[in-house]
Order: C-alpha cells, then structure tokens, then sequence
C-alpha cells in the first residue's frame, strides 16, 4: 500500500512537472529505483507511466502548437519520432550505466542554455537564421535521447530553441510538450513489445501523471511568462543536481 501511494503522489508531482516545464524523470524514476525496480526497467516504467499525462497536456495545450523557427511543426514532430526510435532501441541494447557520468554534464549545458536562451537568440536573430539540416539535427539528437533516457528532455528542447531563436519559453511550451510526447509514443511501443515494462508499479503511477498532467497544463496555459521561465529554471537546476548527485556521489 506504502509504494502504491508513493508512485501514486510521484505520479501526480512528475505529471504536473512535464506539463509546466518538464524534467518529470527526475521524480518518477528514482521513485521506481527505490520501490526496487532495476534502473532500466524503471527508465522504460517511467516512460510509460508518464506518457498518459503527457497526451492529456497535449491536448489542453493543443491550440498553442505553432512552427519553432520557421518549421512547421508536423516536419519537427517526424524528426523527433525518428530519433525516438532509434533511442529507445538504444536504450534496450546498452547499458544505461555508460550513459549516466555523460548525463549530468548534458543537463548542465541545457540548463545554461536555457538561462542565456533570450540573449543569445537575440543576437542569432540579428545575424542568422538556422537552416532546416541543422535544426533537423538537433531535434533528431534530442529525439534519440528522449527515445534512450528522457531526463529532461522537455527542458533540452526549451534550451535549444530558445538559442535557435524560437521565441519565448511559454510560447515554446505547447509544442515542447507534443514532440516531448510524440517521443516517448514510439519509445512506448518499443519498450512494450520488448517486455520491459514493470505493470503493477506502472499502473499507480500512471493514474497519478494523468491527473497531474491535466492539472499542470490547464496551470501552466494562466501563469505570466516570467513566472513560467523561473519554474523552467529552477527544475532545470534541481534536476541537474541530482544527476551529478546521482553519477559522481
């Protein structure tokens, strides 16, 4: 009953998360470790327990999809499912012990990206816009890590496009969080038809995300948007302290 109750709040707190700023990962996985799930069943869990709630902000945030630098969004969302793939596949084939001494330090980029995000899209916009191949590649690589590992990826994906110029965070956040989702879609279907999935501890979880999610985006849609860049930070900041924590202590 104890673990039901505590994958159940862990649910709800990660659901809310993804939907308001994303790095959700960082509460449902080490949730899952401590119920006793292996840490790569509990990565595809994760993955799955969080995705109904990822679909339930989709949905709320619907009407704000819009292109991110000049792409439309259905072209970004095939890139990213392509690299979920070929993550999630990843993911079953390595050991996710080769990737956790690299993950803090890619963390950390994207948190300082995202802190230097208004400024430094401010001087790509007096210079150059990104072409299509470049943008095309970075959300491949974001797509592969969402589709391997997911941490945060919702926050590499603010920081990405807020360097390309994309705009403001709460602009980005609707469509931040259908690729987030188109990712872990195909990540889904791997990690099912691969058995990797841990049912019983899944199930409490998932109803807890779907809650959370559903309450987070309707939040998420009211809040100014200094309000929701601060909170993007400060997930992004706790989130990589408890990865180098998690790596190196």
């Amino acid at each position: 009953m104890y673990d039901t109750i505590l994958l159940f709040l862990a649910g709800l707190l990660a659901g809310s998360m993804n939907a308001l700023a994303g790095g959700g990962s960082f509460v449902s996985l080490p949730a899952l470790i401590s119920v006793g799930v292996p840490s790569v069943a509990a990565n595809a869990t994760s993955t799955l327990a969080l995705f109904p709630g990822g679909l339930a902000s989709s949905w709320v945030y619907r009407d704000g999809v819009r292109r991110v630098c000049g792409i439309n969004a259905v072209a970004i969302a095939m890139v990213t499912v392509v690299g979920g793939v070929a993550g999630s596949v990843l993911l079953l084939l390595t050991p996710s012990r080769i990737f956790d001494g690299i993950l803090p330090w890619l963390l950390l980029v994207a948190t300082l990206m995202l802190a230097a995000g208004p400024r430094l899209s401010a001087k790509l916009r007096t210079q150059a816009r990104p072409n299509v191949p470049a943008f095309a590649t970075v959300q491949f690589i974001l797509g592969l890590y969402g589709g391997y590992f997911g941490g945060a990826v919702g926050l590499m994906m603010l920081a990405a496009w807020s360097v390309l110029g994309g705009g403001e965070i709460k602009s980005l956040n609707p469509t931040r969080m259908v690729m987030v989702t188109a990712a872990n879609a195909v990540a889904v279907v791997v990690f099912v038809l691969a058995g990797a999935i841990v049912w019983q501890q899944c199930v409490s979880m998932t109803f807890g995300a779907v809650i959370g999610g559903w309450i987070g985006a309707h939040v998420g849609r009211r809040l100014p948007s200094p309000v929701v860049r601060m909170l993007t930070l400060a997930v992004a900041l706790l989130t990589t302290a408890v990865f180098f924590s998690r790596a190196y202590l």
